[in-house]
């Protein structure tokens, strides 16, 4: 099959984390063609390079993606199932310490706890639950609650027990196979990211795109 009849299909996500400063198609896209001889020098077309060491970030359209490939293979059929604006982030790799890994996971675990724990004891001193417990005890049983009967216990279980089942997981073990509330967050929460970095660079004028005629300096990126 030659190139003039051969249809490519790319699909690229929304953020991609690249390893080597000189960024080609491969690196950003997958990609299907009928003709599976095209497809090794497509995902060498040379799409941009980052020229500054650190962690860089750069937006790229599609049609400017599109555009390199087709200065390359100009009768290709090229039809896009991805997204249209592709956020390539460019970090140097460089492996922390082990005892990095430990320092950090130590202290999320110590600021997880004891917020957690602040919050909690926050609000049952909020509502006053001993004087409640105290209250329903004397109306219950007619003899007051010295702090440690069957519904402090019951309450301390049921506190934590709701605590496993609202994140949805203990250590590695999941109790379904839906994603937890903290999992829903932080997606959410990449997507707005994703979109105020789309539409900033969009704004500032600093997306890769046609026409766009160059990347601004302080990007310290070259186009290709």
């Amino acid at each position: 099959m030659s190139s003039e009849k051969a249809v490519l299909y790319i699909s690229g996500g929304r953020n991609v984390e690249v390893t080597s400063p000189d960024v080609k198609a491969g690196d950003v896209l997958d990609m299907e063609c009928a003709d599976r001889s095209l497809l090794p020098g497509i995902r060498a077309v040379k799409l941009l390079k980052f020229q500054k060491t650190g962690r860089q970030r750069c937006v790229v359209s599609i049609l400017d993606i599109i555009a390199k490939i087709h200065g390359q293979y100009p009768r290709l059929d090229i039809r896009n199932l991805g997204e249209t604006d592709i956020i390539v982030t460019y970090e140097d790799q460089k492996t922390p310490a082990p005892f990095w890994h430990i320092a950090k996971t130590l202290f999320v675990a110590a600021v997880t706890f004891f917020g957690a724990a602040f919050s909690i004891m926050a609000f049952n001193n909020d509502v006053d639950v001993t004087k409640l417990f105290g209250q329903i005890s004397t109306f219950v049983t007619g003899e007051e609650t010295d702090g440690f009967g069957v519904m402090e216990i019951s309450y301390s279980a049921g506190v934590t027990a709701g605590i496993l089942i609202f994140f949805n997981h203990f250590g590695r073990k999941r109790f379904t196979v839906d994603p937890t509330p903290m999992e829903i967050q932080m997606r959410l929460y990449e997507n707005d990211i994703q979109t105020t970095l789309a539409e900033d660079a969009a704004r500032k004028g600093e997306e890769l795109d046609v026409g766009s005629g160059g990347t601004p300096d302080t990007s310290g990126i070259r186009r290709d």
